[in-house]
């Protein structure tokens, strides 16, 4: 018999609804946003209180139409990662996406996450989201 492990548990009641995050993140979160290769403005976000803005702009830039559709979520007590399809409109523009996102743990809190678009420039170019706070 195989059971789930509850950081896999954790990813998938948060991608449900990424407004939640900061009930599942380190007060001293990293998160490493998807557009970081290709926008030199956008930097890390440190902490929960910019992480947990970081997300609700991200909402706020899809008017709340992003859905991440998850196909697959591994993890265990050190690591997760999850992939599948981000969607959304951003304005009249519809956006589907695959993703993949690595998160690490601590004591079953995250304490890293490295958000990854195929296309992050295209992302970029739809989306003015948080600015820096590192």
């Amino acid at each position: 018999m195989t059971s789930t492990h509850p950081n896999a548990l954790k990813l998938r009641e948060l991608y449900a609804d990424l407004s939640r995050i900061g009930e599942f993140v380190h007060d001293d979160v990293v998160l490493h946003p998807a557009t970081r290769a290709v926008d030199p403005a956008v930097g890390d976000q440190v902490g929960r209180e910019a992480v947990v803005e970081w997300e609700r702009e991200l909402l706020g830039a899809t008017g709340d139409t992003l859905v991440m559709n998850v196909q697959d979520i591994t993890a265990n007590d050190q690591f997760g990662t999850v992939l599948g399809t981000l969607e959304g409109r951003f304005g009249d523009v519809p956006f589907a996406q695959a993703f993949c996102g690595v998160w690490r743990f601590e004591n079953g809190k995250v304490t890293e996450h490295w958000e990854n678009i195929y296309t992050p420039d295209l992302l970029a170019s739809l989306v003015q989201v948080a600015p820096s706070r590192a």
